[in-house]
Protein backbone atom coordinates (compact mmCIF):
# COMPACT_ATOMS: atom_id res chain seq x y z
CA UNK A 1 0.00 0.00 0.00
CA UNK A 2 0.95 3.58 -0.48
CA UNK A 3 1.62 5.74 1.98
CA UNK A 4 3.40 9.18 2.78
CA UNK A 5 6.71 7.21 3.05
CA UNK A 6 5.91 4.05 1.00
CA UNK A 7 6.00 4.25 -2.57
CA UNK A 8 4.07 1.31 -4.24
CA UNK A 9 2.72 1.37 -7.62
CA UNK A 10 -0.02 -0.52 -9.35
CA UNK A 11 -1.85 -1.49 -12.07
CA UNK A 12 -4.67 0.45 -10.76
CA UNK A 13 -2.89 3.69 -10.42
CA UNK A 14 -0.85 3.57 -13.69
CA UNK A 15 -2.35 7.49 -14.65
CA UNK A 16 -5.12 9.39 -16.53
CA UNK A 17 -3.13 7.43 -19.68
CA UNK A 18 -1.21 4.42 -19.64
CA UNK A 19 -0.82 1.91 -22.53
CA UNK A 20 0.48 -1.88 -21.66
CA UNK A 21 1.74 -0.79 -17.74
CA UNK A 22 3.33 -4.69 -16.41
CA UNK A 23 3.11 -5.67 -13.06
CA UNK A 24 7.30 -6.31 -12.94
CA UNK A 25 7.94 -2.73 -14.13
CA UNK A 26 5.73 -1.55 -11.54
CA UNK A 27 7.37 -3.76 -8.42
CA UNK A 28 10.88 -2.57 -10.06
CA UNK A 29 9.98 0.93 -10.31
CA UNK A 30 8.16 0.99 -7.12
CA UNK A 31 12.10 -0.21 -5.73
CA UNK A 32 14.17 2.51 -7.19
CA UNK A 33 11.99 5.68 -6.62
CA UNK A 34 11.98 4.34 -3.10
CA UNK A 35 15.39 4.33 -3.30
CA UNK A 36 15.46 7.48 -4.84
CA UNK A 37 13.51 9.81 -2.03
CA UNK A 38 15.59 8.21 0.31
CA UNK A 39 19.37 8.74 -1.22
CA UNK A 40 18.73 11.78 -3.49
CA UNK A 41 18.98 15.53 -3.45
CA UNK A 42 15.56 17.11 -5.17
CA UNK A 43 18.35 19.78 -7.01
CA UNK A 44 21.41 17.59 -8.72
CA UNK A 45 23.31 20.76 -8.94
CA UNK A 46 23.87 23.76 -7.67
CA UNK A 47 21.95 25.82 -10.25
CA UNK A 48 19.13 24.31 -9.05
CA UNK A 49 18.54 21.68 -11.92
CA UNK A 50 15.45 19.12 -10.95
CA UNK A 51 15.89 15.34 -10.29
CA UNK A 52 13.85 13.89 -12.78
CA UNK A 53 13.74 10.36 -12.22
CA UNK A 54 10.38 9.97 -10.47
CA UNK A 55 9.22 11.76 -13.77
CA UNK A 56 10.99 9.42 -15.72
CA UNK A 57 9.77 6.23 -14.06
CA UNK A 58 6.33 7.18 -13.69
CA UNK A 59 6.03 7.41 -16.44
CA UNK A 60 7.78 4.77 -18.58
CA UNK A 61 5.58 2.46 -16.30
CA UNK A 62 2.15 4.18 -17.49
CA UNK A 63 3.54 3.69 -21.27
CA UNK A 64 4.26 0.06 -20.34
CA UNK A 65 8.42 0.19 -20.57
CA UNK A 66 10.04 -2.97 -19.55
CA UNK A 67 11.83 -3.73 -16.27
CA UNK A 68 15.12 -3.02 -18.53
CA UNK A 69 14.41 0.17 -19.82
CA UNK A 70 13.51 1.56 -16.21
CA UNK A 71 17.06 0.19 -14.71
CA UNK A 72 18.39 2.20 -17.61
CA UNK A 73 16.92 5.27 -16.69
CA UNK A 74 17.28 5.06 -13.25
CA UNK A 75 21.09 4.16 -14.05
CA UNK A 76 21.16 7.25 -15.72
CA UNK A 77 19.84 9.83 -13.84
CA UNK A 78 20.83 8.01 -10.66
CA UNK A 79 24.71 8.94 -12.18
CA UNK A 80 24.61 12.70 -11.66
CA UNK A 81 22.20 13.07 -8.95
CA UNK A 82 23.58 14.68 -5.48
CA UNK A 83 23.13 12.72 -2.09
CA UNK A 84 20.51 14.19 -0.44
CA UNK A 85 21.01 16.69 2.87
CA UNK A 86 20.83 15.31 6.58
CA UNK A 87 16.76 15.76 8.17
CA UNK A 88 17.69 18.13 11.02
CA UNK A 89 15.25 17.67 13.60
CA UNK A 90 15.02 20.46 15.31
CA UNK A 91 14.14 22.15 11.87
CA UNK A 92 11.38 19.76 11.33
CA UNK A 93 9.45 20.63 14.81
CA UNK A 94 10.11 24.12 14.22
CA UNK A 95 8.57 24.31 10.64
CA UNK A 96 5.69 22.31 12.59
CA UNK A 97 4.69 26.29 13.77
CA UNK A 98 3.47 28.22 11.14
CA UNK A 99 4.97 31.43 12.20
CA UNK A 100 8.46 29.79 11.78
CA UNK A 101 7.36 27.78 8.51
CA UNK A 102 8.83 31.12 6.47
CA UNK A 103 11.83 31.26 8.02
CA UNK A 104 13.07 27.68 6.14
CA UNK A 105 11.40 28.62 2.92
CA UNK A 106 13.10 28.65 -0.28
CA UNK A 107 16.88 27.23 1.53
CA UNK A 108 17.32 24.03 -0.78
CA UNK A 109 19.65 22.68 2.53
CA UNK A 110 16.20 22.21 4.28
CA UNK A 111 14.21 20.06 1.50
CA UNK A 112 14.69 16.63 3.45
CA UNK A 113 13.43 18.33 6.63
CA UNK A 114 10.56 19.27 4.59
CA UNK A 115 9.91 16.31 3.05
CA UNK A 116 9.55 14.43 6.09
CA UNK A 117 7.55 17.49 7.96
CA UNK A 118 4.84 16.84 4.49
CA UNK A 119 5.17 13.18 5.04
CA UNK A 120 4.27 13.60 8.85
CA UNK A 121 1.19 15.70 7.97
CA UNK A 122 -0.06 13.52 5.35
CA UNK A 123 0.75 10.68 8.07
CA UNK A 124 -1.75 12.38 10.82
CA UNK A 125 -4.18 14.34 8.09
CA UNK A 126 -4.66 12.65 4.79
CA UNK A 127 -3.31 13.99 1.09
CA UNK A 128 -6.79 15.94 0.45
CA UNK A 129 -6.76 18.22 4.62
CA UNK A 130 -2.72 18.83 3.86
CA UNK A 131 -3.27 20.00 0.55
CA UNK A 132 -6.33 22.34 1.52
CA UNK A 133 -3.99 23.52 4.38
CA UNK A 134 -0.84 24.17 2.62
CA UNK A 135 -1.90 25.14 -0.90
CA UNK A 136 -5.72 25.51 -1.55
CA UNK A 137 -6.89 27.46 1.99
CA UNK A 138 -6.28 31.01 -0.11
CA UNK A 139 -4.81 32.20 3.23
CA UNK A 140 -1.52 33.91 3.36
CA UNK A 141 0.91 31.00 3.94
CA UNK A 142 -1.38 28.31 1.23
CA UNK A 143 -0.84 31.16 -1.41
CA UNK A 144 2.85 32.04 -0.52
CA UNK A 145 3.16 28.12 -1.23
CA UNK A 146 1.01 28.16 -4.32
CA UNK A 147 3.11 30.22 -5.67
CA UNK A 148 6.12 28.08 -5.20
CA UNK A 149 4.69 25.46 -6.78
CA UNK A 150 4.53 27.51 -10.35
CA UNK A 151 8.58 28.68 -9.86
CA UNK A 152 11.28 26.69 -10.55
CA UNK A 153 10.23 26.14 -14.43
CA UNK A 154 6.56 24.67 -12.93
CA UNK A 155 8.73 21.99 -11.72
CA UNK A 156 7.13 21.91 -8.35
CA UNK A 157 3.39 21.44 -9.94
CA UNK A 158 4.61 18.90 -12.55
CA UNK A 159 6.09 16.98 -9.38
CA UNK A 160 2.57 17.39 -7.46
CA UNK A 161 0.96 16.27 -10.22
CA UNK A 162 2.57 12.81 -10.98
CA UNK A 163 1.71 12.37 -7.17
CA UNK A 164 -1.76 12.94 -7.46
CA UNK A 165 -2.23 11.83 -11.08
CA UNK A 166 -0.06 7.73 -9.32
CA UNK A 167 -2.22 8.01 -6.19
CA UNK A 168 1.36 8.27 -4.36
CA UNK A 169 1.31 10.32 -0.95
CA UNK A 170 5.07 9.82 -0.89
CA UNK A 171 5.75 11.74 -4.22
CA UNK A 172 3.01 14.37 -2.91
CA UNK A 173 5.21 14.99 0.14
CA UNK A 174 8.36 15.40 -2.08
CA UNK A 175 6.25 17.70 -4.53
CA UNK A 176 5.26 19.93 -1.40
CA UNK A 177 8.81 19.64 -0.12
CA UNK A 178 10.57 20.86 -3.74
CA UNK A 179 8.08 23.98 -3.41
CA UNK A 180 8.92 25.21 -0.04
CA UNK A 181 13.04 24.86 -1.19
CA UNK A 182 12.13 27.19 -4.28
CA UNK A 183 11.72 31.56 -4.65
CA UNK A 184 8.05 32.88 -4.85
CA UNK A 185 9.19 35.58 -7.26
CA UNK A 186 6.50 34.80 -9.93
CA UNK A 187 3.72 35.71 -6.75
CA UNK A 188 3.39 39.30 -8.00
CA UNK A 189 2.32 38.18 -11.38
CA UNK A 190 0.35 34.93 -10.78
CA UNK A 191 -1.58 37.80 -7.48
CA UNK A 192 -1.54 40.73 -9.54
CA UNK A 193 -3.31 39.34 -12.62
CA UNK A 194 -5.59 37.50 -10.69
CA UNK A 195 -6.72 41.00 -8.15
CA UNK A 196 -6.69 42.79 -11.94
CA UNK A 197 -9.19 40.12 -13.01
CA UNK A 198 -11.67 40.28 -10.35
CA UNK A 199 -10.60 37.57 -8.20
CA UNK A 200 -11.12 33.71 -8.97
CA UNK A 201 -12.78 33.72 -12.45
CA UNK A 202 -17.01 32.72 -12.58
CA UNK A 203 -17.20 32.67 -16.20
CA UNK A 204 -15.10 31.81 -19.12
CA UNK A 205 -12.81 34.42 -21.01
CA UNK A 206 -10.68 34.64 -24.14
CA UNK A 207 -9.56 30.71 -25.00
CA UNK A 208 -5.42 30.34 -24.75
CA UNK A 209 -4.98 30.36 -28.64
CA UNK A 210 -6.94 33.45 -28.99
CA UNK A 211 -4.57 34.90 -26.74
CA UNK A 212 -1.20 33.58 -28.09
CA UNK A 213 -2.48 35.44 -31.37
CA UNK A 214 -3.48 38.28 -29.07
CA UNK A 215 0.22 38.44 -27.45
CA UNK A 216 2.05 37.91 -30.42
CA UNK A 217 0.40 41.07 -32.54
CA UNK A 218 1.07 42.95 -29.59
CA UNK A 219 4.59 44.80 -30.54
CA UNK A 220 5.63 46.10 -27.14
CA UNK A 221 4.36 42.27 -25.51
CA UNK A 222 6.39 40.26 -28.22
CA UNK A 223 9.28 41.99 -28.21
CA UNK A 224 9.68 42.52 -24.41
CA UNK A 225 11.94 39.68 -23.59
CA UNK A 226 15.38 39.80 -25.23
CA UNK A 227 17.69 37.35 -26.16
CA UNK A 228 20.40 36.68 -23.69
CA UNK A 229 17.68 37.65 -20.73
CA UNK A 230 18.79 35.06 -18.84
CA UNK A 231 15.55 34.38 -17.41
CA UNK A 232 13.46 35.14 -20.16
CA UNK A 233 10.38 35.49 -17.82
CA UNK A 234 11.96 37.46 -14.87
CA UNK A 235 14.23 39.40 -16.35
CA UNK A 236 12.41 40.10 -19.73
CA UNK A 237 8.89 40.11 -20.01
CA UNK A 238 8.00 40.98 -16.32
CA UNK A 239 10.74 43.81 -16.05
CA UNK A 240 9.94 45.67 -19.60
CA UNK A 241 6.31 44.78 -20.26
CA UNK A 242 4.03 43.93 -16.61
CA UNK A 243 1.63 46.07 -17.25
CA UNK A 244 1.05 44.48 -20.81
CA UNK A 245 1.67 41.20 -19.67
CA UNK A 246 -1.18 41.76 -16.75
CA UNK A 247 -3.64 42.83 -19.53
CA UNK A 248 -3.76 39.95 -21.90
CA UNK A 249 -3.51 37.46 -18.73
CA UNK A 250 -6.56 38.65 -16.92
CA UNK A 251 -9.06 37.77 -20.11
CA UNK A 252 -7.83 34.37 -19.43
CA UNK A 253 -10.52 32.82 -17.13
CA UNK A 254 -12.15 30.13 -16.19
CA UNK A 255 -15.77 28.63 -15.63
CA UNK A 256 -16.71 25.70 -13.39
CA UNK A 257 -19.39 24.92 -15.64
CA UNK A 258 -17.03 24.50 -18.41
CA UNK A 259 -14.04 22.87 -16.86
CA UNK A 260 -13.15 19.78 -19.00
CA UNK A 261 -13.73 22.10 -22.53
CA UNK A 262 -11.17 24.81 -21.46
CA UNK A 263 -8.82 21.82 -20.25
CA UNK A 264 -9.27 20.56 -23.39
CA UNK A 265 -8.95 24.25 -25.39
CA UNK A 266 -5.89 24.98 -22.87
CA UNK A 267 -3.85 21.43 -23.94
CA UNK A 268 -4.87 22.03 -28.01
CA UNK A 269 -3.34 25.21 -27.32
CA UNK A 270 -0.02 24.29 -26.10
CA UNK A 271 0.30 21.42 -28.06
CA UNK A 272 -0.17 23.68 -31.30
CA UNK A 273 2.14 26.06 -29.45
CA UNK A 274 5.28 23.72 -29.26
CA UNK A 275 4.88 22.07 -32.57
CA UNK A 276 3.80 24.85 -34.79
CA UNK A 277 6.15 26.73 -33.31
CA UNK A 278 9.17 26.11 -36.06
CA UNK A 279 11.82 28.06 -38.39
CA UNK A 280 12.20 27.22 -42.04
CA UNK A 281 14.28 25.79 -43.34
CA UNK A 282 15.46 24.78 -40.09
CA UNK A 283 15.44 21.26 -38.96
CA UNK A 284 12.16 20.65 -36.52
CA UNK A 285 13.05 21.07 -32.67
CA UNK A 286 10.49 21.49 -29.70
CA UNK A 287 11.29 24.57 -27.14
CA UNK A 288 12.52 23.26 -23.95
CA UNK A 289 10.87 25.58 -21.78
CA UNK A 290 7.42 25.55 -23.56
CA UNK A 291 7.22 21.76 -23.53
CA UNK A 292 6.82 22.04 -19.79
CA UNK A 293 3.55 23.82 -19.79
CA UNK A 294 2.54 20.79 -22.52
CA UNK A 295 4.09 18.15 -20.03
CA UNK A 296 2.32 19.55 -17.32
CA UNK A 297 -1.03 20.00 -18.80
CA UNK A 298 -1.53 15.87 -18.07
CA UNK A 299 -1.84 16.26 -14.58
CA UNK A 300 -4.73 18.37 -14.67
CA UNK A 301 -6.77 15.66 -16.01
CA UNK A 302 -6.04 13.93 -12.92
CA UNK A 303 -6.65 17.55 -10.66
CA UNK A 304 -9.97 17.79 -12.70
CA UNK A 305 -11.14 14.36 -11.86
CA UNK A 306 -10.34 14.83 -7.81
CA UNK A 307 -13.66 14.89 -6.16
CA UNK A 308 -12.08 16.00 -2.72
CA UNK A 309 -10.49 18.94 -4.65
CA UNK A 310 -12.96 21.87 -4.74
CA UNK A 311 -14.58 23.55 -7.87
CA UNK A 312 -13.34 26.65 -6.99
CA UNK A 313 -9.86 25.41 -6.71
CA UNK A 314 -10.15 23.86 -9.85
CA UNK A 315 -11.13 27.09 -11.70
CA UNK A 316 -7.99 28.63 -9.76
CA UNK A 317 -5.41 26.41 -10.94
CA UNK A 318 -6.65 25.85 -14.20
CA UNK A 319 -6.32 29.57 -14.79
CA UNK A 320 -2.62 30.33 -12.75
CA UNK A 321 -1.60 27.45 -15.69
CA UNK A 322 -3.03 29.12 -18.33
CA UNK A 323 -1.68 32.84 -17.36
CA UNK A 324 2.04 30.78 -16.61
CA UNK A 325 1.47 28.79 -20.07
CA UNK A 326 1.16 32.50 -21.79
CA UNK A 327 3.90 33.67 -19.61
CA UNK A 328 6.42 31.78 -21.13
CA UNK A 329 4.85 32.06 -24.61
CA UNK A 330 5.92 35.42 -24.65
CA UNK A 331 9.12 35.34 -22.95
CA UNK A 332 10.45 32.47 -25.71
CA UNK A 333 10.29 35.89 -28.02
CA UNK A 334 6.61 34.99 -29.31
CA UNK A 335 7.49 32.88 -32.16
CA UNK A 336 5.12 32.89 -35.35
CA UNK A 337 2.98 29.71 -35.13
CA UNK A 338 2.10 28.15 -38.56
CA UNK A 339 -0.25 24.81 -38.65
CA UNK A 340 1.20 23.87 -41.67
CA UNK A 341 4.13 22.96 -40.20
CA UNK A 342 2.38 20.10 -38.35
CA UNK A 343 -0.61 19.26 -40.99
CA UNK A 344 2.55 18.78 -43.79
CA UNK A 345 4.48 16.24 -41.61
CA UNK A 346 4.80 12.34 -42.20
CA UNK A 347 3.10 10.08 -39.91
CA UNK A 348 5.20 7.24 -40.23
CA UNK A 349 5.20 5.39 -36.83
CA UNK A 350 2.14 4.52 -34.75
CA UNK A 351 1.77 5.39 -31.59
CA UNK A 352 2.64 2.02 -29.95
CA UNK A 353 5.91 2.79 -32.19
CA UNK A 354 6.44 6.02 -30.56
CA UNK A 355 6.34 4.62 -26.98
CA UNK A 356 8.19 2.33 -27.73
CA UNK A 357 11.20 4.49 -29.14
CA UNK A 358 10.71 6.98 -26.51
CA UNK A 359 11.02 4.03 -23.80
CA UNK A 360 13.75 2.80 -24.85
CA UNK A 361 15.77 6.08 -25.80
CA UNK A 362 19.80 5.92 -24.79
CA UNK A 363 19.88 9.44 -23.88
CA UNK A 364 16.57 11.06 -22.23
CA UNK A 365 15.79 12.38 -18.85
CA UNK A 366 12.63 12.33 -18.93
CA UNK A 367 11.34 15.00 -20.91
CA UNK A 368 10.76 13.15 -24.27
CA UNK A 369 8.20 10.24 -22.85
CA UNK A 370 6.56 12.76 -21.09
CA UNK A 371 5.77 15.11 -24.06
CA UNK A 372 4.63 12.28 -25.80
CA UNK A 373 2.62 11.22 -22.99
CA UNK A 374 0.87 14.69 -22.56
CA UNK A 375 0.25 14.35 -26.44
CA UNK A 376 -1.87 11.30 -26.35
CA UNK A 377 -3.34 12.45 -23.16
CA UNK A 378 -4.40 15.26 -25.26
CA UNK A 379 -6.19 13.61 -28.18
CA UNK A 380 -7.76 11.31 -25.66
CA UNK A 381 -9.05 14.28 -23.67
CA UNK A 382 -10.32 16.52 -27.47
CA UNK A 383 -11.57 13.67 -29.40
CA UNK A 384 -14.65 13.81 -28.15
CA UNK A 385 -15.23 17.32 -27.94
CA UNK A 386 -14.44 17.14 -31.49
CA UNK A 387 -16.77 14.03 -32.49
CA UNK A 388 -19.38 16.23 -30.96
CA UNK A 389 -18.95 19.54 -32.76
CA UNK A 390 -17.66 21.06 -29.84
CA UNK A 391 -14.02 21.84 -30.74
CA UNK A 392 -14.39 25.86 -32.77
CA UNK A 393 -11.51 26.61 -30.84
CA UNK A 394 -9.09 23.71 -31.91
CA UNK A 395 -6.13 24.12 -34.15
CA UNK A 396 -5.09 20.25 -33.53
CA UNK A 397 -7.71 17.65 -35.27
CA UNK A 398 -7.97 14.35 -36.54
CA UNK A 399 -4.48 12.65 -37.10
CA UNK A 400 -2.67 15.80 -36.51
CA UNK A 401 -2.14 14.37 -32.76
CA UNK A 402 0.16 11.42 -34.28
CA UNK A 403 1.53 14.08 -36.44
CA UNK A 404 2.62 16.01 -33.69
CA UNK A 405 3.92 12.74 -32.11
CA UNK A 406 6.02 11.60 -34.75
CA UNK A 407 7.34 15.06 -34.50
CA UNK A 408 8.93 14.83 -31.28
CA UNK A 409 10.91 11.53 -31.76
CA UNK A 410 12.04 12.15 -35.39
CA UNK A 411 13.38 15.66 -33.46
CA UNK A 412 15.12 14.31 -30.79
CA UNK A 413 17.32 11.27 -32.14
CA UNK A 414 20.00 13.81 -32.61
CA UNK A 415 22.33 14.66 -30.11
CA UNK A 416 21.06 18.42 -30.66
CA UNK A 417 17.53 17.60 -29.05
CA UNK A 418 15.78 21.01 -28.25
CA UNK A 419 16.22 24.61 -29.01
CA UNK A 420 15.72 27.29 -26.14
CA UNK A 421 14.10 30.55 -26.78
CA UNK A 422 12.99 29.45 -30.37
CA UNK A 423 11.25 33.15 -30.79
CA UNK A 424 14.90 34.43 -31.25
CA UNK A 425 16.75 34.21 -34.68
CA UNK A 426 20.13 33.65 -32.92
CA UNK A 427 19.00 29.89 -30.94
CA UNK A 428 18.96 28.68 -34.54
CA UNK A 429 22.05 29.66 -35.62
CA UNK A 430 23.30 26.12 -34.42
CA UNK A 431 20.49 24.04 -35.68
CA UNK A 432 21.22 22.24 -39.44
CA UNK A 433 18.57 22.61 -41.91
CA UNK A 434 16.04 20.19 -42.93
CA UNK A 435 17.28 17.09 -45.09
CA UNK A 436 15.94 18.12 -49.04
CA UNK A 437 13.81 15.73 -50.32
Amino acid sequence: MATATTIKLSLADAGVFSSGAREDSAKLASELLQEDMQVHHIFFNKSRFHNHIVHHLLTLFALGASPQDIQAAYDRGHSYQRPSYPVENDVVHSIIEKGNFKDYLGIEEHYSSFLVYFQQEIDAKGVPSVLQEHLFAEDEHADDMLTRMFAGLIHPIIHLGFGIEFNQPAIIAQGLAEAAVHESWVAPFLKGVEKAAGGVGSQAGKSLTQLLRDVREDEVLSKSAHWGDGNYMRNGTLKRAPVKMEEYAKQYTVSPNSLNEQLAEMINALVYCCAASQHPPKAVKFEFLLIHALNCSIFFSAILDRSWISPRTKVRLLEWKGRMDLLLYVSRGTPPLDLEEITHYPATRNWKELFDTGNTHPSDDSHIVKLVRAIVNGERVCKPLESQGKATNFMIKGDAWLKVGNMVIDSTLSDKRWIFGNGFDEAWEEIEDRARL
